[in-house]
């Protein structure tokens, strides 16, 4: 048996090295592209050969002394710092809470997981290399007191992708990928227990784009993903010829289950009740589960731990023991050593469950097993599972034919070129640039610091053979050549002056450089549309991680419209449906998009002077009126202008003596006096509007 599963090990191993090897070869020359589009940005001085013999006298390529690098300017002029934010919308009208709350807690996981660092870091690689690839996974090794697990989103560079060959619509068109990683060998023995020390670097180019050597403690950790019959994904790890993962619909629930009683292996340090004879009839344990001693330690711990077998778990009469603590070892029931992973299509509700639209989860019931001995029979809801590459590809400009978009150093990689020997050429002149002077051979002139100096000369025909040259380097037409090579580069990639921020002779108004600005961005807007969608699908496939694996209650914060901090919470079981026939289902139904109000939201300098002049021009109402000035520190308070808060509680409390001192004062008045100033001032009574008085 060992023998027959070795072989059937190896014949994975070497259909996916296989895989590997094939997407190598078709993406190879690909490869070195990324490679030479990075040396091209980080400011290479090598010259490309024009024509034939246009190399140094060794045969290596000419080398310029000086880069202005084109490259590095019109790519870092595009690089936007804004993290587009979600927008989820319901499919139905009673899911709009749910799209609310989605929208809030991925905001919160935008704050929480490293954006910034991903998106500086993916705005560049998209113009270099053509697009990037993000990978969503789980990380069940997270864990705080109250928690388990949490969602890991990493940047891929395109190196790191051996994409199924021939596939160039999608990845999720694909029938496999595989994700190259560069780790250590201490992480491999961490996450999968197996010593990779005697293993070597595969891969160590997928590291940098410098050529890295291979490194002692480094290895090249392949993961491959494929898709079954059945509609899952497939995940296989591996090192060099060592297997490390194989996992069939690895996006199913695994637990570790006692071969034994089928119970599942409890987490080290969680506490489990041991179980304790029977002493008591039948009807006496139903009286008990009526009653409701229904062993709430076992089942609180049980359902921490993901609940037992399917089959339902037996109840214990009597005074059940104080709970233990779990260390590890043999099962703790039965004291079985032996433990198998098994796929759990359901997950077991032991305790009762209210969701936030009102439906009730029952917990475990009591019931007899097929020997008429009384058990608990636990409520089943099928596990969610996302069904889809972890991968999400974001490309530059959509290309007929390639997996990636456009790269933008491949558009003005000639442009590169032709600078930097219009550079080396001027350099060049420059510096034979200056004052000759031409002497005869046998001239003998003495060169002191006195005036009057006497030269002697020959003859008449030496005397004619003395000259001065001046030589001034005219660079008039290389300059204007070079010129006319950027604005070339600029115009390839839609990029103005405008966009730059330079000086614009062109745009002789505000109205003129507004147009001109908004025209190259029009030209670059495919490249932000792009972005967005790929954020689109990220957002959805965290949300649907989440759905699938975040088992506990996660708090989730936001604003409200009066800009106070509003407390909610993603628990995953509010999405929990069921059908007319009674079967439960996941309400994964939402849109996801991005929020195109984002890049202005995010400039809050430009939001205060918008609201300034809001204030200023009425748009809150009477700017002396305290109800206006109270909207209007509101409003800056939400964009985090600093001391606004304690501003607005200062006018608050200051609109409230004022109401009480009308009061008093109408109370004072009478009823018909009361009257007759409601009458006086029915046109400046205040109206509540939303954020506050108006």
């Amino acid at each position: 048996m060992d023998k027959e599963k070795t072989k059937a090990e190896w014949s994975k191993l070497e259909t996916w090295q296989q895989r590997l090897a094939d997407s190598n070869a078709e993406y190879s020359a690909e490869y070195a592209k990324m490679d030479r589009r990075e040396q091209i940005y980080n400011g290479d001085n090598q010259l490309r050969p024009l024509v034939p013999g246009d190399t140094r006298r060794d045969g290596g390529p000419r080398k310029t002394s000086h880069v202005r690098n084109i490259v590095f300017e019109n790519i870092e002029t595009q690089v936007s710092s804004t993290i587009p934010q979600p927008k989820v919308t319901p499919r139905r009208k009673e899911d709009e809470k749910l799209a609310e709350i989605i929208e809030n807690f991925l905001r919160n996981e935008l704050d929480r997981l490293p954006f910034e660092d991903i998106n500086d870091l993916a705005e560049r690689t998209v113009p270099i290399q053509g697009g990037v690839a993000f990978l969503v996974e789980w990380d069940n090794r997270e864990r705080t007191h109250d928690t388990v697990g949490t969602q890991v989103v990493r940047m891929l560079h395109p190196k790191q992708l051996a994409p199924q060959p021939g596939i160039y619509t999608g990845i999720q068109d694909m029938d496999w990928i595989i994700v190259k990683i560069p780790t250590t060998k201490g992480a491999i023995l961490r996450e999968y227990g197996v010593d990779v020390d005697a293993e070597s670097e595969s891969e160590p180019d997928v590291r940098s784009a410098t050529g890295e050597s291979t490194e002692k403690e480094a290895v090249t950790r392949y993961v491959g993903y494929e898709k079954n019959t059945k509609g899952g994904i497939n995940r296989y790890c591996w090192v060099n010829d060592i297997q490390l993962e194989d996992l069939e619909d690895y996006q199913a629930r695994r637990q570790p289950v006692c071969k034994e009683c089928g119970r599942v292996k409890p987490l080290p340090g969680q506490l489990v009740q041991r179980r304790v004879e029977r002493t008591a009839s039948e009807e006496e344990i139903l009286r008990q589960e009526i009653a409701g001693q229904m062993l709430a330690h076992q089942m609180a711990s049980d359902a921490m731990g993901g609940a037992g077998g399917l089959s339902g778990l037996p109840v214990e009469p009597g005074k059940p023991e104080e709970p233990v603590e779990y260390d590890g070892g043999p099962c703790p029931w039965c004291g079985c050593e032996e433990f198998t992973g098994e796929v759990q299509e359901c997950e077991q509700v032991m305790l009762p469950i209210t969701t936030r639209h009102g439906m009730e989860i029952p917990g475990a019931t009591p019931d007899l097993d097929e020997n008429g001995q009384p058990v608990l029979r636990p409520t089943l809801i099928p596990f969610y599972k996302p069904g889809m590459f972890p991968i999400v590809l974001q490309r530059s400009v959509s290309v007929y034919g390639k997996l990636l978009g456009n790269s933008d150093v491949d558009m003005i990689a000639d442009q590169q070129n032709t600078i930097n020997r219009l550079e080396q050429k001027i350099i060049d002149r420059m510096m034979k640039a200056g004052t000759r002077i031409t002497l005869p051979d046998n001239a003998s002139l003495r060169v002191d610091s006195n005036d009057n100096e006497r030269w002697y000369i020959g003859s008449a025909a030496d005397k004619a053979m003395i000259g001065v040259y001046d030589f001034k380097g005219d660079l008039e037409y290389e300059l204007l050549y070079m010129s006319n090579v950027y604005e070339e580069a600029r115009q390839t990639l839609g990029i103005t002056d405008s966009f730059q921020g330079r000086t614009d002779t062109t745009a002789t108004s505000g109205k003129a450089k507004q147009f001109s600005a908004a025209q190259a961005a029009g030209r670059l807007e495919s490249k932000r549309v792009m972005k967005n969608k790929a954020y689109a699908d990220l957002f959805c496939m965290m949300f649907k991680f989440w759905l699938a694996y975040g088992d506990e209650p996660r708090p989730v914060t936001s604003k409200d419209a009066q800009g106070h901090t509003k407390y909610q919470e993603f628990n995953r079981y509010d999405f929990l449906e069921r059908d007319e026939d009674g079967q439960y289902y996941w309400n994964d139904q939402f849109l996801f998009s991005v929020d195109t109000t984002g890049p202005l939201a995010n400039n809050r300098e430009a939001m205060w002077q918008e609201t300034r002049q809001n204030l200023q021009t009425g748009a809150f109402g009477d700017p002396t009126a305290v109800e206006t000035l109270t909207l209007f520190w509101t409003k800056m308070e939400e964009l985090h202008y600093p001391g606004a808060g304690s501003t607005k509680q200062a006018l608050e409390e200051r609109m409230r003596r004022q109401l009480e001192a009308a009061q008093k004062q109408a109370q004072a008045a009478g009823p018909s006096q009361m009257a007759n100033m409601t009458q006086g001032n029915s046109g400046k009574m205040p109206i509540q509007g939303e954020g506050g008085m108006m």
